[in-house]
């Protein structure tokens, strides 16, 4: 069993309390209560989640400083000029790959809701048709995964952008046509936030990762071994 025993629930007021006042001046004041309530416990998440992949994919297990995403929003390209999230997320990606370009795993925490997904999330042009060939040929072994009850119990169905007409090179009635026409391939659901202050919040994400696992080891084949290639 993991020792990590759930967020302080003053990390989740304090993740309120930006919400209300998402300003830099706010945030340098309260910047102790982020780093004792929120950055250190997300450490401590990451590093319970570490020993459990160690065993069930090494290949994932990720050094917090470089799993934990940045509470600095990006706002170059947004309307909303908010300078920080009011989330905590982590991803846990190849170690031998692009971080969104590859099959990882993720997990987001706020008041709101916990996220957890595992696939693909933002594939290049080099990896695109390395996916679409493996789902043409691996499609009743991928379909199979997808569709056992616990997999679907506890990440639901396949998400992501597709394509409203199957890529050229593919025929129109392809068994695989609906994933074929996908441009992103992943599995994303949201649990009751309530949880994040209780054990039950690592019993869940890692149930889910776990369930995972098989199916990011058959999506990274193709891209490890074009890697190796190249």
């Amino acid at each position: 069993m993991s020792t990590f025993r759930g967020f302080p629930a003053e990390g989740m007021q304090f993740f309120k309390k930006l919400k209300k006042n998402n300003t830099r001046e706010w945030f340098l004041e309260h910047k102790a209560e982020y780093e004792e309530h929120v950055k250190a416990p997300m450490e401590q998440f990451v590093a319970a989640l570490n020993a459990k992949l160690m065993d069930a994919a090494p290949t994932h297990v990720t050094d917090p400083k470089k799993a934990i995403y940045r509470l600095y929003r990006d706002t170059r390209f947004s309307k909303d000029k908010t300078p920080y999230k009011t989330h905590v997320a982590a991803t846990f990606r190849h170690n031998a790959l692009d971080k969104h370009a590859s099959a990882g795993l993720y997990v987001g925490v706020s008041p709101e809701q916990i996220e957890v997904a595992g696939g693909v999330y933002m594939p290049g042009p080099d990896e695109i048709p390395l996916l679409r060939n493996l789902f043409a040929e691996k499609h009743e072994t991928i379909a199979k995964l997808a569709n056992t009850k616990s997999f679907k119990a506890l990440l639901g169905e396949w998400q992501g952008q597709q394509l409203k007409r199957i890529p050229r090179g593919f025929p129109e009635d392809h068994p695989a046509e609906a994933l074929l026409r996908r441009k992103q391939w992943y599995f994303y659901v949201t649990l009751d936030p309530s949880i994040a202050t209780t054990p039950k919040l690592f019993q869940e994400i890692w149930k889910r990762f776990q369930v995972a696992i098989p199916m990011l080891e058959i999506l990274n084949q193709p891209i490890l071994q074009n890697k190796r290639k190249n």
